[in-house]
């Protein structure tokens, strides 16, 4: 059995946990701050849902280019780009200035984690691609448990430029980890234009975006939601990211020897039954379960669906693949933000 467990995965590994973990610092009190400045619903679902419209204009741009120019160069800059961005959010004062921030923020989102995506599915061996996604999932996953409790906590005790602080450096982190790895070199055939779509997992991607339409309006407007049933946001997010952390391994892994419908499927009918259970719940309960079966459905689906993304492509078109993947999943997220933000009002 080839070996999974280099360096190299590792190391990414790390620098996507750290990248994560800041940005999750932000998904549950960056809602809250946008009402504090002044902000109602819409504007929560636009500031949300626009930095991940921007990763969708820049993700085909940056998969392009990865496949033509390598992978690193494109890792550093992109981290680095989203750590200075990220430390700007101290001058955000008004609705109308973090509008624009997230803009620009949501660019140097696409760049960094379009080319650590497609970097790490260059190192994980073939055979097993998506017990190795699964893993390297899990970064995003404890990220996603610890990340919104630290978020809530810093700014409960102290201030949201403190949690900015703490976010920033984070970041700085995952830039000294992206700068020891060792990435292998892809030879690139490609001479001609630049391709910006990769049309033969234009399948997966459709299914991708509709998975990410739901997953956008819980994490936008679930915070909110349930503070007026009095539940903490951050119990939410802890049981959905322990359920992701036990799903993602094994799902992989059975995929692997399966096949990819053998997952997908059945954590589709299980993300429907936790958004069912979410519309009925008044209170501690119904968010318990909500998270535990959407983290058996998104757990299983997301990883499943990139490593089956990369299966359909030759090397040398990881980096547009890979884009085509997570634009639609932006996309989902971005128009779910913004358009469950204006049917909620």
């Amino acid at each position: 059995m080839e070996r999974l467990w280099t360096k190299s995965f590792i190391q990414m590994t790390l620098t996507l946990f750290f990248l994560f973990f800041g940005f999750y610092l932000l998904i549950p009190t960056l809602p809250l701050y946008v009402t504090e400045l002044g902000g109602n619903e819409t504007h929560v679902g636009l500031i949300m849902g626009l930095f991940t419209l921007a990763a969708v204009v820049a993700r085909p741009i940056v998969g392009g280019l990865l496949d033509r120019y390598g992978r690193k160069i494109f890792i550093i800059v992109g981290l680095i780009f989203f750590t200075l961005t990220l430390f700007a959010y101290h001058w955000a004062m008004s609705v109308f200035f973090l509008l624009a921030l997230r803009l620009v923020h949501g660019v140097s989102w696409a760049m960094s984690t379009t080319s650590i995506g497609t970097a790490v599915t260059d190192i994980i061996p073939a055979s097993r691609r998506g017990e190795g996604m699964g893993w390297y999932g899990m970064s995003m996953t404890v990220a996603m448990a610890v990340g919104p409790l630290v978020g809530v906590w810093i700014v409960q005790v102290s201030s949201f430029a403190s949690l900015i602080h703490v976010a920033t450096s984070l970041c700085v982190i995952a830039i000294l980890f992206a700068l020891t790895t060792k990435i292998p070199q892809i030879k690139h055939k490609q001479t001609g234009k630049i391709v910006f779509f990769e049309r033969s997992v234009l399948t997966i991607t459709i299914v991708m975006f509709f998975l990410a339409f739901t997953y956008g309006g819980i994490m936008t407007f679930l915070p909110l939601f349930v503070e007026t049933i009095q539940v903490n946001p951050g119990t939410f997010f802890l049981i959905y990211a322990i359920s992701l952390t036990v799903t993602r391994p094994f799902a992989g892994k059975l995929a692997d020897k399966r096949g990819e419908s053998v997952v997908v499927i059945p954590s589709y009918f299980i993300l429907i039954l936790a958004l069912v259970v979410l519309s009925f719940s008044t209170g501690l309960t119904g968010i318990v379960i909500t998270a535990i079966l959407y983290g058996i459905g998104f757990g299983s689906a997301q990883p499943v669906l990139q490593a089956a993304t990369i299966n359909l492509v030759a090397p040398e078109k990881r980096g547009i693949a890979n884009a085509s993947f997570f634009t639609a999943f932006d996309l989902g997220i971005g128009l779910g933000s913004i358009i469950l933000g204006l049917v909620s009002r």
